[in-house]
Order: structure tokens, then C-alpha cells, then sequence
């Protein structure tokens, strides 16, 4: 069953439940990934499904940031649990030790010794954490890698 037909499924479950929430954090990402469908004209691979819906958490977590900040702490926990429900149709993510594992092979690989040498190694522990299959924040990586080169 594909991550659209999962979340199809879930929408109709969660209406019948009566769960309005959970409807419409469902409603939303069904409807962004059938607009990543219409825009690319042609059905999303497993990938493609995987980084829309990372988008719309990333989109919460900003919002939940902003809000946090603007002392709207009702709307933060809103778009945090929105969050919350969309995570858990991704694999889980990369932990720290595997990010500080592939930014050591990756420091191996490309010899790098410097903070100018930042994107070499970005390039080659991005590919390593992606060849385990798990999706991993960049960000997190910039930092692991920049606290390693001392940059």
C-alpha cells in the first residue's frame, strides 16, 4: 500500500471516528500530495510521497518556532501535534550516532581537514545516511560535521 493510499485509508477511519483534528492534518497532506501529482503530472515514487510529507512537518515546526516566539502557545501545541501525526507516516530518521558515524567515514573518505572542506564532506555523509534508507536532516548534519572540522 502506498503512503497516499495508507493516508486515504487513515482520512476515512479518522472521519468516521469523528477525530477533527487528525481529519484534518490527514485532509492536508492528502491533498498536498495529490497537488505534488497534479504539478509533476505523472504518480510519485515512495521518495517523492516521503519529501512532500517531510515538507509539511518541517512547514509545522517552523510555524510551532514562530509561534512559540510570538507567545501563542495554544497554536504552537496545535501545529506540533500536527506534526506529530505526519511523522508518523515517515521511517524514523537518522539517529546522532548514526549522523556522527557517517560524518567520521565521510571525514575518512574525503581526507578533509578544514571548514572550507564543509561541503565535500557534507556530500559524502548526506550519501552515506540516505544509503541506509532513513531520511536525516541536513541541518543536523551541517552541525555534526561543522563541530568535527571545528568550523
Amino acid at each position: 500500500m502506498s503512503l497516499e493510499e495508507r493516508i486515504a485509508a487513515d482520512l476515512t477511519r479518522a472521519m468516521k471516528a469523528r477525530d477533527g483534528a487528525r481529519t484534518s492534518v490527514l485532509r492536508m497532506a492528502k491533498a498536498a500530495l495529490k497537488n505534488r501529482t497534479l504539478e509533476k503530472r505523472s504518480a510519485l515514487d515512495d521518495g517523492e510521497e516521503l519529501k512532500v510529507l517531510q515538507g509539511l512537518v518541517k512547514q509545522r515546526e517552523e510555524a510551532a518556532r514562530q509561534f512559540r516566539s510570538a507567545g501563542r502557545t495554544e497554536l504552537a501545541d496545535k501545529e506540533e501535534a500536527e506534526a506529530g501525526c505526519l511523522r508518523g507516516y515517515l521511517p524514523q530518521e537518522a539517529s546522532d550516532e548514526e549522523i556522527a558515524a557517517a560524518v567520521e567515514a565521510a571525514l575518512a573518505e574525503t581526507g578533509a581537514s578544514s571548514a572550507a572542506e564543509l561541503g565535500k564532506v557534507m556530500k559524502a555523509a548526506l550519501g552515506a545516511l540516505r544509503g541506509l534508507g532513513k531520511p536525516v536532516d541536513g541541518g543536523k548534519v551541517n552541525r555534526a560535521v561543522r563541530q568535527r572540522l571545528g568550523g
